[in-house]
């Protein structure tokens, strides 16, 4: 009878490339970045971090009161720091906020420390999900539809630089986990 010893050892399959980076999702608000990126960590059985909410602890007020109260640069200030000390940790999940993405700081401390994936949603489904919320300041500007219109033409060609590009469709937002999962086993760094 073979002894242990003489059975080939079980070698551990190769790590994916993805596996030793963080996954940030970027893309408009009303993306499904945070109920989507909830799922995938734990599909992943990763940390899960949503920079809004980081950002709400380190200031001790809600989004909308920081726009409020001290507008909107300040804000972008704080979330660049907040987004800095996340992309540091672990590999983890993170959900970022909508306009995150477009400082080209924080854009290339993404593209050194995490893959960026676009959660690509259309205007219908965007504008159908953020209705449900009204505490975003953002839209808070006008009309609000056209205000999501304008932010969508602005922000899409910054959003087509992240790494993978996944379409966030009405529907369940397995399907969308279930499409990041897909894009990331075929992701190679560049």
């Amino acid at each position: 009878m073979p002894s242990d010893s003489d059975s080939p050892a079980q070698e551990k399959p190769a790590a994916l490339p993805f596996e030793s980076r963080t996954i940030a999702l970027v893309g408009l608000m009303g993306a499904g970045k945070s109920t989507v990126g909830r799922r995938l960590a734990e599909k992943l059985g990763r940390p899960f971090f949503d920079s809004d909410t980081e950002i709400e602890k380190a200031a001790g007020l809600s989004i909308s009161d920081i726009f409020a109260l001290h507008g909107e640069a300040d804000f972008r200030r704080g979330e660049q720091q907040v987004l800095k000390r996340l992309l540091t940790l672990p590999p983890h999940v993170l959900a970022t906020g909508g306009g995150a993405y477009l400082n080209d700081e924080t854009r290339a401390l993404m593209r050194e420390h995490a893959i960026t994936v676009w959660l690509n949603a259309d205007l219908e489904t965007l504008w159908k999900r953020v209705q449900k919320r009204d505490s975003r300041p953002l839209l808070k500007r006008g009309n609000a539809k056209q205000v999501l219109t304008d932010l969508l033409a602005e922000r899409e060609p910054v959003y087509s630089q992240a790494d993978l590009v996944v379409r966030s469709k009405d529907g369940p937002h397995t399907n969308t986990v279930n499409a990041i999962l897909k894009a990331l086993k075929t992701w190679k760094p560049k």
